[in-house]
């Protein structure tokens, strides 16, 4: 199944209202997460979802937590279980996939060297601050 194909089978759009993405915000919250934006890729066609949440980490640990915290807070508030996801091995950067809303969790330096926010810069970004 590709990215794409996903997206298109009757998932709901979300907004920066829906209840998945208060419930993430939220989960990273609970657990410390810093520099928290949300990109809002709906209106650009290439997008593989319709948002990415980013956040960091100070450590891997703390990457751990957050992520954990998000599938927990995601599957018991929402009844949603991840699509897919990676980087629990590493925890440098650990991507969380719920189809329209991909969550990244990063360390700074991955953060730094990836840049998503960049790569992305014609979504519109909005900060979340405690």
């Amino acid at each position: 199944m590709g990215v794409l194909s996903k997206r298109k089978k009757g998932v709901t759009r979300l907004t920066r209202s829906s209840k998945i993405i208060k419930t993430i915000i939220n989960a990273i919250q609970d657990k410390k997460g810093e520099n928290i934006v949300s990109l809002d890729l709906r209106k650009i066609p290439e997008a593989v979802a319709d948002f990415f949440i980013i956040c960091e980490a100070t450590n891997q640990p703390q990457v751990r937590a957050i992520a954990d915290n998000i599938e927990d807070e995601v599957k018991s508030q929402c009844g949603e279980y991840p699509y897919h996801h990676e980087g629990k091995d590493k925890l440098q950067w650990v991507l969380i996939d719920y189809v329209n809303v991909v969550v990244h969790v990063m360390l700074p330096d991955s953060r730094k060297f990836y840049k998503l926010e960049d790569m992305w810069s014609d979504a519109a970004l909005e900060e979340h601050k405690d």
